[in-house]
């Protein structure tokens, strides 16, 4: 766990990998507060939040009295979420500070394609 966010986040964010990775299939279901306290050695009201903020956000649902599974279309939905945070977060600073260095988008993409196969 990282110390310096919260953990609900983290908790959430974990589910969310796992989702995306493949390791939490549509329809599966995910481990209880319980069991996400327990690991974590936290107190189930903050691994609830979590839970509860995928829940919020449509990524799962809970079965009355079985358990919290993943929605159908959670992993595009995911996915699709991250390539925007992805765009806002690094893509646009990156052409920006590229315009100002007055490197073209050629340019960029070869360096990129550089470090994409560096060891």
């Amino acid at each position: 766990m990282d110390e310096s966010r919260p953990i609900f986040i983290q908790i959430a964010e974990q589910v969310e990998n796992d989702i995306i990775e493949g390791r939490l299939p549509e329809e599966s279901q995910i481990p209880s507060t319980n069991e996400f306290a327990a690991f974590h050695r936290i107190n189930p009201a903050t691994a609830g939040k979590g839970v509860n903020r995928l829940v919020e956000d449509g990524v799962i649902y809970k079965k009355r009295g079985i358990g919290m599974f993943v929605t159908t279309g959670a992993r595009d939905m995911l996915v699709e979420r991250r390539r925007t945070r992805f765009a806002d977060e690094f893509v646009r600073p990156l052409l920006t500070e590229a315009a100002k260095l007055g490197i073209s988008a050629t340019q960029l993409s070869d360096m990129i394609r550089t470090e994409g196969t560096s060891p």
